[in-house]
């Protein structure tokens, strides 16, 4: 059994590093520049370098000691000629020169020219002066901040807001990713403070789908391919190709408004709950009952069952005791993909009945552009996956001991 948990716990490691890259790759290279995302086309090359070094979007993606700034605007032959650039021809010099003027200072540049085909790095420092240089043969120029350590990058910087070790007590420091873009807000409040709305609302959405769901699909599976069954199944479909969507803006109007029974917006109370639980339910409780009712009668056809039957036992022991038990690698499998909701809550519950949970934190960080608070909810839920996966495979073994010897 210790193997087993050694191995899975590697696995689930693995998996968590694979997060971690496709999580860099999409907010870090595909995402594009957040600050200029979030201050937009307007704003000042010092606030939009500030914003840059603070969330270290600067940095190099994996290792180098250059990093990106705005103190001395770019140039690339055939386009327009952006503020601070301008090309001079001073008496007494042949050809024309490439002035660069510094929008704020540094203590170091470095300078990338790609000049007739070939490409050269050079540092030096300004002390407030212009840059210089001959426009002839010159096809592009770029410029950078210079760093002490070249893995300092935006990949270690990834790696450190999920786990780093700090001087002080507990030396251990998990998901700090630092504070939003919009609001300045440390991330860590906003994810706290959202676990417990989320909770509130999925966790009994969860409870009322898996004990309804199996009750249900254990009727129709014992009364299979009779009326009772059909019923359930064509109820079951109905529910699955309804719309999300549909259930919730008619919940809202018929229950809400119409007859005026529950609160269709806020987090004051139980009863602002009761409509969106209720709503939850009916919209996931088709797709439970199908795949339960399907579990149950591929397991009404094994020997065991019929042996149960006829020894004399009486349904609710062959049903309950037998059925339930060798299903449950299966529905332990259903119920563990959905656990990792009960923490992040549901983007659209909340968003429409003004919860506010994790769910309701995302699309208000996707309409910011705050893409700081959306790393942190995609690797946080990400990690309640795989921890959640970790926690079925032992639940596997507990209910299959076969499986600790595979």
């Amino acid at each position: 059994m210790l193997n087993f948990i050694i191995r899975r716990t590697l696995y689930s490691v693995l998996i968590l590093l694979g997060v971690v890259l496709l999580t860099f790759a999409l907010f870090n290279v595909a995402a594009g520049d957040p600050a200029a995302a979030v201050l937009g086309k307007n704003a000042r090359p010092e606030e939009v370098d500030s914003l840059r070094r603070e969330l270290g979007a600067d940095l190099p993606l994996f290792y180098g000691r250059y990093c990106k700034t705005e103190a001395l605007p770019s140039w690339k032959a055939g386009e327009a000629l952006q503020p601070g650039v301008s090309i001079s021809e001073p008496n007494g010099i042949k050809g024309p020169y490439l002035v660069v003027t510094p929008q704020f200072e540094l203590p170091e540049y470095a300078c990338r020219t790609v000049r007739s085909g070939q490409t050269g790095y050079t540092e030096f420092t300004l002390d407030g002066e212009p840059f210089r240089t001959p426009v002839t043969g010159l096809e592009e120029i770029t410029f950078y901040r210079i760093q002490e350590s070249p893995w300092n990058s935006q990949f270690l910087r990834a790696v450190k807001e999920i786990v780093s070790f700090t001087p002080e007590f507990p030396y251990l420091r998990i998901l700090d990713f630092g504070k939003t873009i919009t609001t300045r807000e440390p991330i860590s409040t906003i994810l706290l403070r959202g676990v417990w709305p989320s909770l509130c609302l999925m966790l009994p959405i969860f409870l009322g789908e898996l004990v309804i769901g199996l009750a249900l699909a254990l009727v129709a599976a014992a009364f299979k391919d009779t009326l009772i069954d059909r019923a359930l199944v064509l109820v079951s479909v109905a529910g699955m190709s309804v719309s999300y969507l549909v259930v919730i803006i008619f919940a809202q109007w018929f229950l809400g408004y119409y007859y005026d029974l529950f609160p269709v917006w806020g987090f004051e109370g139980i009863a602002y709950l009761c409509l969106p639980v209720l709503v939850g339910i009916l919209c996931g409780i088709g797709g439970n009952v199908r795949f339960y009712r399907t579990v149950f009668v591929n397991e009404l056809r094994r020997e065991y069952l019929r042996t149960a039957a006829a020894k004399g036992l009486s349904p609710f022991r062959v049903y309950g005791k037998h059925l339930l038990r060798n299903a449950a690698i299966q529905i332990i499998t259903r119920a563990s993909a959905a656990l990792p909701f009960l923490f992040t809550g549901s983007l659209l519950l909340e968003s429409f009945f003004g919860i506010p949970g994790l769910g309701f934190a995302g699309v208000d960080a996707l309409y910011n552009s705050d893409l700081q608070l959306l790393k942190a909810l995609v690797i946080t839920s990400a990690i309640l996956f795989v921890v959640m996966n970790l926690l079925a495979d032992l639940a596997y073994a507990w209910a299959d001991p076969r499986i600790r010897l595979e």
